[in-house]
């Protein structure tokens, strides 16, 4: 398949809705134009990429309402197309999707000024990782997400180190010396494995907490925070 053909089908398409279609006008793959409306652009490519974006986005300057023009099986929209609308509204560019086998063509997105909605759940949650956890101890864009430490493993981690200082200890007494609220939630909920019950309301360190949290220890003391109060 060429970009050329999915040309004829648009300009049908296009004509269809009352529009006078050219191609190839002042580099823009298809221009459209109806009464005195603004013109219409549309950039036609076999895939979704980041040239494909710096191309429209160029476009823009010509006329707010600018198209990308894209195969209908394209990969990107079966596995990705919740990410690519929300990027195109974002941007103020619209999608069209066309099956040249068929001659179909479909307007999957008109452009539209993008107003993003703050979703205060997220930036509560966002805020209060960020408060609460004490230091600096990852490195942004490190990948291995699993091995992040996050403030819940931090307080995780404080305990199961008053475990290995103490040994077997009820959580009413861990929650008074660490001033740790949540500690018997946190010994009960036990994500990591790193605790076991031994009696009745008396927790000691599981066979995994004692060789992995000594590692944890030492990741939760290094910090890529140089502030002198931390």
């Amino acid at each position: 398949m060429k970009e050329s053909d999915l040309y004829l089908p648009l300009k049908q398409y296009l004509e269809g809705q009352g529009y006078t279609v050219k191609g190839e006008v002042q580099h823009c793959d298809v221009v459209a134009v109806r009464s005195d409306e603004l013109p219409v652009v549309v950039e036609l490519k076999l895939s979704f990429n980041l040239s494909i974006l710096l191309q429209v986005v160029e476009r823009l300057s010509l006329t707010p309402t600018v198209y990308i023009g894209i195969p209908l099986d394209t990969t990107i929209l079966r596995t990705r197309r919740k990410h690519v609308m929300k990027l195109l509204k974002m941007l103020g560019l619209g999608l069209i999707v066309i099956d040249p086998k068929v001659g179909s063509v479909d307007t999957l997105l008109d452009p539209q000024e993008y107003k993003p909605r703050v979703v205060k759940r997220k930036q509560q949650r966002l805020l209060g990782e960020f408060s609460a956890r004490v230091g600096d101890p990852n490195t942004g864009g490190q990948a291995m997400r699993k091995g992040l430490m996050t403030a819940y493993r931090q307080k995780v981690l404080n305990i199961g180190d008053y475990l290995m200082q103490h040994g077997a200890s009820k959580p009413m007494v861990i929650a008074a010396a660490l001033t740790e609220p949540k500690a018997r939630d946190i010994l009960y909920r036990n994500v990591y494995g790193w605790f076991e019950k031994v009696s009745r309301g008396v927790y000691e360190l599981s066979p995994r907490g004692k060789e992995e949290i000594p590692n944890w220890l030492v990741q939760r003391h290094t910090t890529t925070d140089v502030s002198p109060d931390q």
